[in-house]
């Protein structure tokens, strides 16, 4: 794929360059700050399980116990195995501190704390290590999707035992990756739900028992069929490290977890975030999981043509991000969407020249290339067709996964003979076009390699501006998407600290060694 857009390899070392200028002081400051969700994450990894009998996690309490006695600087984990030498187990010392029955300190004497809090956290990361070691042996006896790009299909009923056998269907049907959407609103509880759920808002609530139970109703699908079938969820919002922490345990393969999506589309206050990605990206690169960010959704607010740069901006922010965290080019699927007005003259060029430009950016990465929504009009007959040159583009374009586009999108929640219609539409366009990207060639100097050039020459100019002002006060500008969201304010502020000398995080500390 090298070379088909002639793009210039110096100014393409210099977006890389501008990218990690702007991202650097991100990364400082998620280095010295901690929020209640990472805190929580670390405990789920050292075993806290349950709920209260209002549904609200031990682990919550535990940790809002903690905060309340000592503050969230130090972090919990010295407070908290300083406390459990006098308890069985940390689960009934979360029990007794949300009763009030425990008084936290920060010891003086940490070093017994720190080996109980090391020892907690290796043995939770030797089960995420397990999980990963079960996938590939699974992918190595059963097999692998036969082939790229792998076809992406979304579920989300609201009850996950509606869902099963919806992605089992869809399995069967010749989806490779399934998607469970996440409940309306999720994003915004600052506690993970516990349990198997039966309601939900155009989405199955993301639970630890409900990633579970997809995930062995898709390991028998996978025997069934003799190839691996993927799982995706979502670790954003409020819980974004707890969820990478459960999908790490409950063996997903895939994450959405983009860098600024919360931020702009949920209000999440910006430092929350970008504290929480961090460290939620470290678990994925652990777990080996593959990361699936959300420059599709820019567009939806944003035009694609005139913001189309802001999307490339925006990947290779997300690109410096997820290697600072220790994630591979092979975990990075990164987001870009197919949706231009179909009305502008010229769209499907300009939509081949944006898919290119990601693709050579990015050769290694997998890639994640997302189907028309925003110029979806309900004529389901232009809708179908509208897709299958959505498909086109990516078959011709080389991209990894190809989330299924729906003709019904914007009309209702899909059938299942919606889904198989879809799925006929991918296939069809994949069997027919084969290998199509070896051909692909655009004319030298034409249009398509000028408009390619355009974009990243804009990126650049954007990367520029953004590296010496700085990211936060891009994002507080309306630069992505056009959403104005300022670093003092947003959703989970309240729950960022600012760490003091004696931080500690057995955690990071124990991924940060290994990589």
């Amino acid at each position: 794929m090298a070379g088909k857009l002639d793009l210039d390899p110096r100014l393409v070392r210099k977006a890389r360059r501008l990218a990690a200028r702007a991202g650097q002081p991100v990364v400082d400051l998620a280095r010295s700050h901690t929020t209640v969700s990472v805190e929580r994450a670390v405990l789920r990894l050292a075993g806290v399980q349950g709920a209260d009998p209002d549904g609200i996690p031990w682990v919550n309490r535990l940790v809002d116990a903690v905060a309340a006695d000592v503050g969230l600087s130090h972090g919990v984990s010295l407070p908290v195995f300083h406390a459990l030498r006098d308890f069985p187990d940390i689960t009934v010392l979360a029990q007794k501190a949300a009763a009030g029955a425990v008084r936290f300190t920060v010891p003086s004497s940490p070093g017994v704390a720190r080996r109980s809090a090391l020892k907690f956290a290796r043995a939770g990361l030797a089960r995420v290590d397990r999980r990963r070691a079960e996938r590939e042996r699974l992918i190595g006896r059963l097999g692998d999707a036969p082939r790229r790009p792998w076809v992406y299909l979304i579920v989300a009923t609201g009850d996950i035992y509606e869902d099963i056998p919806q992605a089992q269907a869809a399995a069967r049907a010749g989806a490779d990756v399934i998607a469970v959407i996440r409940s309306t609103g999720q994003s915004l509880l600052d506690y993970v739900p516990e349990g198997a759920t039966r309601e939900g808002f155009a989405g199955t609530y993301a639970t630890q028992e409900n990633f579970r139970l997809m995930r062995a109703a898709l390991d028998e699908t996978s025997r069934e069929l003799g190839r691996y079938v993927r799982l995706t969820n979502y670790a954003s919002g409020l819980c974004m490290p707890e969820m990478a922490v459960m999908a790490g345990l409950e063996r997903l393969d895939m994450m959405l977890n983009d860098s600024m999506y919360g931020i702009l589309f949920r209000d999440i206050n910006p430092i929350r975030t970008f504290v929480d990605q961090r460290f939620s990206r470290q678990v994925h690169a652990r777990a080996g999981i593959i990361i699936n960010t959300g420059e599709d959704n820019y567009l939806t607010t944003a035009d694609a043509v005139d913001e189309a740069h802001t999307v490339t901006v925006s990947q290779l922010l997300n690109e410096f991000f997820a290697h600072e965290a220790g994630l591979l080019d092979w975990q990075l699927g990164i987001g870009h969407a197919f949706e231009i007005n179909p009305d502008v003259p010229e769209s499907f060029r300009l939509e081949l020249a944006h898919a290119l430009l990601a693709r050579e950016l990015f050769p290694d990465a997998p890639l994640k290339w997302m189907p028309p929504t925003k110029h979806m009009t309900g004529d389901v007959f232009r809708g179908n067709l509208l897709d299958g040159f959505f498909n086109l583009a990516g078959t011709m374009t080389g991209q990894g996964i190809l989330l299924v586009g729906m003709m019904t999108e914007a009309v209702v929640t899909p059938w299942l003979s919606d889904r198989d219609i879809a799925l006929q539409n991918v296939h069809y366009v994949l069997n027919a076009a084969g290998n199509l990207h070896e051909d692909f060639v655009p004319a030298r100097n034409g249009f398509i390699q000028r408009r390619a050039h355009q974009v990243l020459a804009e990126a650049i100019d954007l990367l520029g501006r953004i590296a010496d002002d700085t990211l936060l006060n891009a994002i507080a500008d309306g630069t992505f998407g056009i959403m104005r969201r300022p670093a003092d304010r947003g959703k989970g502020l309240d729950g960022v600290a600012e760490h003091a000398d004696d931080y500690f995080n057995p955690v990071t500390e124990l991924l940060e060694a290994a990589s």
